[in-house]
């Protein structure tokens, strides 16, 4: 036995039958919901019901991380959205155009990720805007949001890897 097979012995590259896979898609979306623009949700909805303190560190944090996003996507945006476009492309054309499941399991995972960054970009943007007005209502229809596209990215990817485990025969 070379090294060559017992790497793919060892990891499995057809995602969607891989328990892994599964475990590190419900992580992202846990993360990804819990954490608003990097402010822990628990922190906005203590400050939804009225606890200054809570309110007052969710201000601060919340003009800290806009600025830090705000200041990301006006000097790096432009190279980010051009790359974010290479590698989605690349994994588009490997994955449906190949055939080849590992891209199609990493694209389910990476384009709603970059769609999540957009979506944390634009509310930043509005936030400084807007002066951080109505602070704790934005932040939770930002969470609102992502919650939905959580729900239909996990469908997208759940139906698209039970068809490609019943349709693909096995490597073996």
């Amino acid at each position: 036995m070379d090294f060559l097979d017992l790497v793919t012995q060892v990891i499995d590259l057809r995602s969607f039958s891989n328990l892994w896979y599964w475990i590190v898609l419900a992580i992202l979306w846990t993360a990804l919901s819990h954490w608003v623009l990097g402010i822990p949700f628990h922190l906005v909805q203590r400050a939804r019901h009225g606890d200054e303190t809570s309110l007052q560190d969710l201000h601060m944090l919340a003009e800290i991380n806009s600025r830090r996003i705000v200041d990301f996507a006006q000097g790096s945006g432009l190279a980010m959205v051009a790359m974010s476009s290479f590698v989605v492309s690349s994994l588009l054309v490997l994955g449906w155009g190949y055939g080849v499941e590992f891209c199609q399991a990493v694209l389910l995972l990476l384009l709603p990720l970059i769609l999540v960054s957009a979506l944390s970009a634009r509310t930043a943007f509005v936030l400084r805007q807007s002066g951080f007005d109505r602070l704790p209502i934005r932040l939770r229809n930002h969470r609102l949001i992502v919650q939905g596209m959580a729900l239909v990215f996990i469908f997208i990817t759940a139906f698209w890897g039970m068809f490609t485990n019943v349709t693909v025969t096995p490597l073996y």
